[in-house]
């Protein structure tokens, strides 16, 4: 364990109080983000935000987190633990001030820590006001301090239960059902972003272990980004050997890199600021894409790869393959953008730019082999663009010549409002035929598609513009891809992937949802890609017909109706229903079910799209091994 050398500097001075505890409860969104999943889990990264902030002070080395069989969880480190002597401005105790004083936190004080992470920065207190119990542990200076609070009211006093050698902070906590949606930890949520923070912070060791069902998992990575990228690309293949790793300070900021390339056809760049995800990019990002182009463009140049006629190459033909992680640490960090994951602080880009470009220019001078295999794939994806490019305008050509730029086969809808209208992706005619009839035809498009899309993970841009079945697609969307996307051209506002229950229909599934994911990602970031869920069984007794959508209602149907004289029809396919039934169970918006596609954790579906869809068998076969006790339905 490392030496507390800052326990006496972290004392309760440097806590500050900025506002009451009063608005969370009314309106937790504002502080989580949701009172769903995503703000259920967020509890736990607030409570283990605060010890890797510990970490970072180089205070801390080791993080638990159990979830218990009652679903609520407990978050042990071996930090300097919350102070607990009286705070001055509150006259209660440090502890007590932190959980029930929103911002009350050392991380508001530039004095106590460095650099803090945590995405909102709302502090454990928001966690103590959404839980129906919490029960936080000192270990400090000897002595065990012990406090347990209700909804955010304390129901005992700050109280010495014990002695102790050691030093650190335990909190135990349940979501409180009365605000949650519902209060199931998902172990796989966790575990994701658990082992993000042990390679973002190495060093640290991260433990997560699932009571309810006896999972275990302990991360602990000495090469942090380094090994990130090895993992990221565990399921591809690298085109060189050495991943490219740099880091460097200036200003109290810290930025480090890691990036190798491999054989894929898309760019995997992953940004962090103080351990939070940068989905929407900003500074930092900018500087590592200028200083990456710059320096290969030079390289090539100096050493006659391009020719003085050859333009130069594009970021995104350098970008082309390549897995990427850059975090960077800093005191103040300001975020931005629709979800606050946009780092704004102008000073990241030239400090990123300055480490990147001395150190993929040192690369590419020690690894000639290597810089030619990067540039080689560089320019092979010049050539690609270059066709896609006159691809996407013979087709824009074609749209304006044609007195109907629509694909054939959509069935549109009369509604011209974007948002009001939704176009259904069928799997096959029958199908197709069958939803065209049961439609409402004011706000419902039917696009039909003739078997399975082509595996995008395999093909360059160039060649999936000439596949048929996309371009319908492209074209009856109106928004346009890669370069030429542009949202405010969407034409429909729900975009519903509509494909049977069987294993073809969820492999076509897989294969819209690769390509929406690679080459569309804004249609899922901002919510406009739905699954829809038709029924597996119709059950009827006499004239009287029920559906059942999983094998749960279907028990529990056959429970209401009882015992004899029904029979049992179990859906294939879409095409088995005649129109009005496709629309009862499916199409009417006043009574289908419809799962919204979104990406909670973008390294997450990367990697599952590359074991899915790529060209390595066995990292996909244990997919399925794994997984496969979660299927409730199989089409054998």
């Amino acid at each position: 364990m490392p030496e507390n050398q800052n326990t006496r500097n972290y004392g309760a001075e440097q806590i500050q109080v900025l506002e009451g505890l009063e608005p969370v409860r009314k309106r937790p969104g504002m502080y989580i983000g949701s009172t769903g999943p995503r703000g259920l889990h967020h509890l736990v990264y607030e409570v283990v935000d605060n010890s890797i902030d510990e970490a970072l002070a180089d205070v801390c080395d080791t993080i638990e987190v159990i979830i218990n069989e009652d679903n609520s969880v407990t978050i042990t480190d071996n930090g300097s633990g919350i102070p607990v002597e009286t705070h001055p401005k509150t006259g209660k105790s440090t502890v007590e001030t932190v959980l029930t004083v929103l911002h009350a936190g050392g991380k508001f004080d530039n004095g106590a820590y460095k650099v803090s992470g945590g995405l909102h920065g709302v502090g454990v207190s928001v966690v103590n006001a959404l839980s129906e119990w919490l029960i936080v542990e000192v270990r400090r200076e000897g002595k065990i301090h012990r406090q347990k609070y209700e909804r955010g009211v304390p129901l005992t006093p700050l109280e010495i239960v014990g002695e102790t050698k050691e030093n650190g902070t335990i909190v135990s906590f349940k979501p409180d059902s009365l605000i949650f949606d519902e209060i199931i930890f998902k172990y796989e949520t966790l575990e994701h972003r658990l082992r993000e923070l042990a390679f973002l912070n190495k060093g640290i060791r991260i433990s997560i272990e699932d009571k309810r069902n006896d999972k275990k998992s302990e991360f602990y990575y000495e090469g942090g980004i380094k090994a990130f990228v090895k993992h990221l690309n565990k399921n591809k293949t690298a085109i060189h050997k050495n991943i490219l790793y740099t880091e460097g300070e200036r200003d109290n900021c810290t930025a480090e890199l890691a990036l190798q390339y491999t054989d894929a056809y898309s760019e995997n760049i992953h940004s962090f600021a103080n351990n939070i995800n940068t989905h929407e990019g900003g500074t930092h990002l900018s500087g590592l894409k200028s200083a990456l182009t710059r320096t290969v463009n030079d390289y090539a140049r100096r050493n006659g790869i391009l020719k003085e006629k050859d333009e130069n190459l594009s970021g995104e033909d350098i970008r082309e393959g390549i897995t990427a992680i850059l975090s960077v640490k800093l005191s103040e960090p300001q975020f931005e953008g629709q979800t606050k994951t946009k780092l704004g602080n102008s000073e990241m880009r030239g400090i990123v730019e300055g480490l990147v470009t001395e150190s993929i220019d040192g690369f590419l001078e020690e690894n000639p082999k290597d810089a030619k295999i990067i540039i080689d794939k560089s320019l092979r994806s010049a050539r690609a663009r270059e066709a896609a490019r006159k691809a996407r305008e013979l087709t824009r050509r074609k749209n304006v010549l044609e007195s109907s730029s629509l694909p054939g086969k959509l069935a549109d809808c009369s509604e011209k409002d974007a948002d009001k209208c939704e176009v259904f992706l069928v799997e096959g005619d029958s199908a197709g035929g069958s939803a065209k009839q049961g439609r409402d035809r004011k706000i419902q498009a039917i696009l039909p598609l003739k078997g399975k899309i082509m595996n995008v993970e395999k093909a360059r841009l160039d060649k999936i513009l000439n596949f048929a079945e996309i371009k319908a697609m492209i074209t009856a969307f109106g928004c346009g891809i890669g370069d030429d996307f542009d949202m405010d051209k969407l034409r429909y506002g729900k975009i519903v992937i509509m494909t049977d229950a069987d294993v073809d229909g969820a492999h076509i599934r897989t294969l819209l949802l690769t390509f929406f994911y690679r080459y569309m990602r804004p249609l899922i970031e901002e919510g406009h890609i739905y699954i829809a869920q038709p029924p597996l069984y119709k059950v009827k007794k006499g004239r009287a017909e029920y559906y059942a959508y999983t094998e749960k209602e279907l028990q529990k149907v056959l429970q209401e109706i009882g015992e004899k004289g029904y029979s049992i029809q179990r859906y294939k396919g879409l095409g088995e229903m005649n129109p009005e039934q496709l629309w009862d169970t499916t199409m009417d918006p006043e009574k289908r079910i419809m799962l919204k596609v979104n990406v909670e954790d973008a390294v997450a579906a990367d990697e599952i799209f590359t074991t899915l869809m790529g060209d390595k068998v066995k990292p996909r076969r244990e997919f399925i091994e794994d997984n496969a006790k979660y299927v409730e339905n199989l089409d054998i």
